[in-house]
């Protein structure tokens, strides 16, 4: 990668011939011996969301909701890092999958949400985009709980919507046990938190 001083920026690689029409968009520069073929006229199609097959999809929605087990565990044993660690890597990786699907359904899968979402605030309906916002938390575990909550109705919303548009099937059962543990969890962590205060009383 090069960036120069006006604040231009190259991201530059070698290649060989065979592989450079990859289905990227591209224009030809220069070619002064004639090595490249014609590359057709470029446009974003090789970014447009895929549809999930049932078996993605099913697997999306398993792996959100196992993993918050461990957010949950997190904030129970008082490890902010690691708690922070699995919801807004490994969580979130599984709330992006959904919600680029649910924006692949509202444009006939024929749009790009840009790397790691960063068009989402353009085809996210205004108030989904907000609860999507609200799932970013600082340090404060009140406020982590409340992302939690937000992402984990979030993610039913996308994923209830995409189920029904490719005709799969949704495990409620799934969000309702994962749902059931984190309030349990949330309950006794605020209870214990309590019990300190009131011993320093």
């Amino acid at each position: 990668m090069m960036i120069f001083e006006d604040g231009n920026r190259i991201d530059l690689s070698v290649e060989f011939t065979p592989n450079t029409d990859d289905g990227e968009p591209a224009i030809t520069l220069l070619d002064k011996d004639g090595f490249l073929p014609l590359l057709p006229a470029p446009n974003d199609k090789h970014w447009h969301i895929k549809p999930p097959t049932e078996k993605l999809f099913a697997d999306c929605c398993n792996e959100f909701w196992w993993c918050l087990n461990n957010v949950g565990k997190g904030i129970a044993r008082n490890e902010l890092p690691y708690a922070m660690k699995m919801l807004n890597n490994y969580v979130r990786d599984m709330l992006n999958n959904m919600l680029e699907w649910y924006i692949g359904v509202n444009n006939g899968f024929s749009v790009s949400v840009g790397k790691f979402g960063k068009y989402f605030n353009k085809y996210l309906p205004e108030n989904l985009y907000e609860m999507y916002l609200k799932t970013y938390s600082n340090a404060d575990y009140d406020k982590l709980w409340t992302s939690i909550f937000t992402a984990c109705d979030l993610f039913h919303t996308a994923a209830l919507h995409v189920a029904e548009h490719s005709g799969y099937s949704y495990k409620q059962s799934e969000e309702n046990g994962m749902i059931g543990y984190l309030n349990k969890i949330r309950s006794e962590t605020m209870y214990s938190a309590n019990e300190q205060i009131n011993a320093t009383l």
